[in-house]
């Protein structure tokens, strides 16, 4: 019996998935046991839910994956930083901490928190992990994939085909030019939290008109055919500022961003909307790409731009791609899974064969569970009526 466990963490949504030969036991996400949205910290909790619920201790895990690989990412953090140096050192001197203390010390801390696990820890790809989260449990025997986020290691948005228990990258877009960034840039500059409200920006969107729109295509980004697209970096400062978008991006668009919790206006409707036009219509031109260079009649998709509902309609609508399934956990909460099955698939080489009906998600009801006493108990403890 192979027991293997995914784990995603340090940068936001951290997770842990587990599965036992090939069939997925468990997954959760640390902040429903912390209380603490978007927790990133080391999901110990979630690893003992999924533990608990699996009924192993450390010691009969097999193999642990963890969704990313930290010293690339380390090292295009360094890169970009000397790129934009002395620019970037407040930046810099803010991050570091974190990455020499504990982001590149996963490896010891995962054997230091498990114990008496002896077995392999393996380092996934960002974006291998989202491609694999999307593609291995979709019902298809063959489909293509798209992976769409702000970033990885280097990648920000990546293509490829899935066959039997094999994934294969065909194509990556690189930072700092990321559909997730830009679209990051929008909802700090409308005034929400980054990484956190993207879905309240989707949501504004149709109170708007859009009227940015062509702003958007003359000065922040050249976007080509295939929908691959270059930023022009003189409007953002997420490379090396503690800020996502400059002063050349607030003189653009009429004035500084709107302060958190201040009264909405016309403006913040029509840049949401304005934005997620431009957002569909890569999405769209991503999307008929990969069928074209692909040929494949189905599509998965996963990376936190694949929780753009609007977006993924108007795939499913207007491409030519027969059906498409997209990773319920598609941000990098799912990266914890995509690791786990990696493992089992990729490096382990188990066969996987799928009857093109039905998903192994198993209705992504894979986190705690209360039953009717236990909730009643809770209730009368605290003195709820």
């Amino acid at each position: 019996m192979v027991n293997i466990l995914g784990i995603s963490c340090y940068y936001h949504d951290s997770a842990a998935a587990l599965i036992r030969d090939g069939e997925i036991i468990a997954a959760a996400q640390e902040e429903r046991f912390t209380r603490k949205k978007h927790d990133f910290n080391y999901p110990s909790n979630a690893i003992a839910f999924c533990l608990s619920q699996a009924s192993l201790k450390a010691s009969d895990l097999t193999l642990v994956a963890f969704y990313d690989k930290p010293f690339v990412k380390f090292e295009r953090i360094i890169e970009t930083y000397l790129a934009y140096a002395p620019k970037g050192i407040s930046s810099f001197m803010m991050a570091m901490p974190l990455w020499l203390k504990e982001k590149l010390w996963i490896r010891n801390q995962i054997r230091e928190e498990l114990g008496d696990f002896e077995g392999k820890i393996l380092f996934t790809e960002h974006h291998e992990s989202h491609a694999a989260s999307a593609f291995y449990p979709s019902p298809y025997q063959r489909a293509a994939f798209l992976t769409m986020d702000g970033v990885g290691e280097w990648t920000t948005t990546s293509y490829g085909v899935g066959e039997g228990n094999r994934i294969e990258m065909l194509a990556e877009q690189k930072f700092p030019h990321s559909l997730g960034l830009l679209y990051s840039a929008f909802t700090y500059f409308t005034g929400f939290k980054v990484n956190s409200a993207e879905y309240k920006v989707m949501g504004l969107a149709p109170y708007g008109e859009p009227k940015y729109v062509q702003a958007i295509y003359d000065h922040l980004i050249d976007l080509k055919e295939d929908g691959s697209f270059k930023m022009n970096m003189e409007y953002f400062d997420y490379c090396a500022g503690l800020k996502m978008t400059s002063k050349k991006f607030d003189r653009l668009f009429g004035g500084p961003p709107r302060q958190s919790e201040s009264k909405l206006t016309q403006r913040e409707m029509d840049l949401a909307r304005s934005l997620q036009e431009v957002t569909e219509e890569i999405m769209l031109r991503q999307a008929r790409h990969v069928r074209k260079e692909t040929g494949e009649r189905n599509l998965v998709l996963a990376g936190g731009v694949a929780l753009n509902c609007v977006g993924n309609g108007r795939i499913l609508r207007e491409t030519p791609f027969e059906d498409i399934w997209i990773q319920p956990a598609a941000g990098d909460a799912g990266g914890a899974l995509g690791a786990a099955l990696f493992a089992w698939y990729a490096y382990l080489g188990n066969a996987r064969n799928v009857d093109g009906k039905k998903d192994a998600q198993r209705g992504s009801y894979l986190g705690p569970e209360y039953d009717d006493v236990e909730i009643l108990r809770f209730l009368s403890k605290n003195g709820a009526s």
